[in-house]
């Protein structure tokens, strides 16, 4: 657990599996609210980036290391006291807690698009390492985030980015998060 560092800078994990918009939605966010933003992906250790290139999912041991780099840029945004937006699939609850815990001011921003959808998106585009056929295991180990999870928004993201940033936006402006 982090040590306690007085902050009310926010720190929102844009998170969903691949294809649904972490990355442009995320720094499009940051962008438009001028705050820091990381791709979660940058933080993976070389082994994880080799075996997705590979074609294998990561399991709960390949993301523990992972998990621990963004929790560290997480506590240098407290430590600076600036917002931030970082992107990260964030799968599971138990990932998410990890990540929120002893941190107040990290909500996790859940991207829900529709199997359909997401295929779509990750069959045109392409990714440094993450193949599209990925995204079967990812919404396998997905844990939607619940009405009873703490601090966690859902946000439809089938749309533009332009509308699911909107959106992002009018939700956290209804939660009083800005």
């Amino acid at each position: 657990m982090p040590e306690p560092v007085e902050s009310n800078s926010t720190v929102l994990v844009v998170m969903g599996v691949s294809g649904c918009g972490k990355t442009t939605v995320g720094a499009t966010l940051a962008k438009r609210l001028g705050w820091d933003y990381q791709e979660g992906d940058a933080l993976h250790p070389p082994a994880n980036v080799a075996k997705l290139r590979a074609g294998h999912p990561l399991d709960d041991g390949d993301r523990e290391p992972w998990l621990a780099a963004i929790a560290g840029w997480i506590d240098a945004c407290r430590v600076r006291n600036r917002p931030g937006i970082v992107g990260c699939s964030a799968l599971k609850r138990s990932y998410r807690d990890f990540l929120r815990a002893g941190r107040p001011q990290v909500w996790f921003v859940y991207l829900r698009v529709p199997r359909a959808e997401l295929q779509r998106r990750v069959a045109t585009r392409h990714h440094a390492y993450m193949p599209a056929s990925l995204l079967d295991s990812q919404l396998q180990a997905l844990e939607e985030p619940t009405a009873a999870e703490p601090r966690a928004l859902t946000i439809d993201a089938a749309g533009t980015i332009s509308t699911t940033v909107d959106a992002i936006l009018r939700r956290l402006h209804e939660t009083n998060i800005l």
